[in-house]
C-alpha cells in the first residue's frame, strides 16, 4: 500500500510539472490563433472561440498591404537571421574550443593545468550582470557593440566553461590504450584528436552543441545590451518591442514567441537522446 501510494504521488508530481510547463505555451499558441476583438473581451475563453492566422500573416507579410505590417515582417525576419546566424556561431566555436581544451587539459601535461581548470571553469558561477559594465567598456573599445563577432565572443565567453568541462569528462571516460596504440603506429597528436578521439567523444560533443545553442538562442540580457539595432537583435528582444506605448498586440506577441520556440522544441525532440548520452558520458570511467 505505501508503494502504490509512493507511485501515485510520484505520478502526481510528474503530472502537476507537466501541466505546470506546458500550460504556458498552449495558452500562447491559442492566443496566436485568437481574434484580436477576442483578445481584449471582457471574457477570458481557455479554447479559443474563433480562429484565426491575422497575426502569423502580419508576421510572415502574407497578403499584408499597411506599412506597419510590412514594417514588421522585415523586422522579424532580421531578428531571426540575426538569432540563427549568433546561436550557430557561438556553438561551432564554443564547440571547437571546447573539443581541443578538454583534451589538453586530459592529455597534455603542463604546468598549472589543474589550476588553468579550475579557475576557467569557476568563471561559470560568476553572475553576467556583475561584469557587464567592464565587459561594455571592454567591446565598444573594439567596436564589437552591435556586431555579430561581438556578441558571438560574449555568448562563447559564458558557455565554454560549461562545455569545457563536460569535454574534459567525457575524454577521461575514454581509454587511453587506443590512443597509445595508434601513437606506436606513428600517429600524431592531432591526428589521433581528429581522426580516433573525436569519433568516440561525439555524444559529448553534441551535447556541449546543444547546450550552447539553446543557451545563444534564449538569451535575453546580453543581446538587450550589446544589440541595440536591428542590425543584430535577435528574436528574443524583438518581440516584447511589439507591446508599444498605446497599444499591446497580444495576438503578434504570441504569434511570434510561438514561432520562437520552433527551434529549440525540433532540437529537444530530435537531439534529446544525443543530449542525454553525452551528458552520462563521462559518468562511468
Amino acid at each position: 500500500m505505501r508503494a502504490l501510494l509512493s507511485r501515485f504521488g510520484l505520478m502526481l508530481a510528474c503530472a502537476v510539472l507537466v501541466l505546470w510547463s506546458l500550460v504556458p505555451v498552449y495558452w500562447a499558441f491559442a492566443t496566436s490563433l485568437t481574434p484580436t476583438p477576442d483578445l481584449t473581451a471582457s471574457t477570458v475563453h481557455f479554447f479559443p472561440q474563433t480562429l484565426t492566422l491575422e497575426h502569423y500573416a502580419k508576421l510572415f507579410g502574407i497578403g499584408t498591404t499597411m506599412a506597419n505590417d510590412t514594417m514588421v515582417w522585415q523586422q522579424f525576419r532580421a531578428a531571426l537571421v540575426n538569432s540563427i546566424v549568433t546561436s550557430l556561431g557561438a556553438t561551432i566555436l564554443c564547440v571547437a574550443l571546447a573539443a581541443a581544451g578538454g583534451y589538453a587539459f586530459v592529455r597534455l601535461n603542463f604546468p598549472g593545468r589543474t589550476v588553468i581548470f579550475i579557475l576557467v571553469v569557476a568563471t561559470f558561477a560568476i553572475p553576467g550582470y556583475t561584469v557587464l559594465i567592464p565587459l561594455y567598456r571592454i567591446m565598444t573599445t573594439l567596436r564589437l557593440v552591435d556586431t555579430y563577432l561581438g556578441v558571438t565572443l560574449i555568448y562563447v565567453s559564458a558557455f565554454l566553461p560549461l562545455s569545457l568541462w563536460l569535454m574534459r569528462s567525457v575524454y577521461q571516460s575514454l581509454p587511453l590504450s587506443i590512443e597509445e596504440a595508434a601513437q606506436i603506429d606513428g600517429a600524431s597528436r592531432l591526428y589521433i584528436l581528429a581522426r580516433i578521439v573525436l569519433p568516440m567523444a561525439a555524444p559529448g560533443l553534441v551535447a556541449a552543441a546543444i547546450i550552447t545553442f539553446l543557451g545563444a538562442w534564449g538569451q535575453f540580457m546580453v543581446p538587450l545590451i550589446f544589440s541595440p539595432t536591428m542590425a543584430t537583435k535577435p528574436l528574443t528582444i524583438l518581440v516584447p518591442e511589439f507591446a508599444t506605448k498605446n497599444f499591446v498586440d497580444y495576438g503578434l506577441i504570441n504569434a511570434a514567441g510561438s514561432v520562437a520556440i520552433i527551434v529549440p522544441t525540433l532540437i529537444v525532440i530530435f537531439l534529446n537522446r544525443y543530449l542525454v548520452s553525452g551528458l552520462v558520458a563521462g559518468a562511468v570511467k
